[in-house]
């Protein structure tokens, strides 16, 4: 994944093909490139949650640590 898009725009960009997708409004020749790039998207948004979920467990960990302390 080479791209740099945040999450913000990737899951905008998710919206709108979702949104072609329901609407019917994707022809069958380009349907598989929109399914690919929701593919991507996914992508990008699954690994940025999953970051943002370990910093913050970390955070609470180093948190509860001097807490604890």
């Amino acid at each position: 994944m080479s791209e740099t898009i945040n999450y913000t725009e990737a899951f905008e960009e998710l919206q709108i093909i979702v949104n072609e997708l329901e609407k019917a409004e994707v022809s069958i020749d380009e349907l598989s490139e929109k399914v690919k790039r929701a593919a991507v998207l996914i992508k990008i948004c699954k690994s940025k949650l999953i970051a943002t979920e370990e910093d913050v467990n970390e955070i609470l960990k180093n948190l509860n640590s001097e807490i604890a302390s």
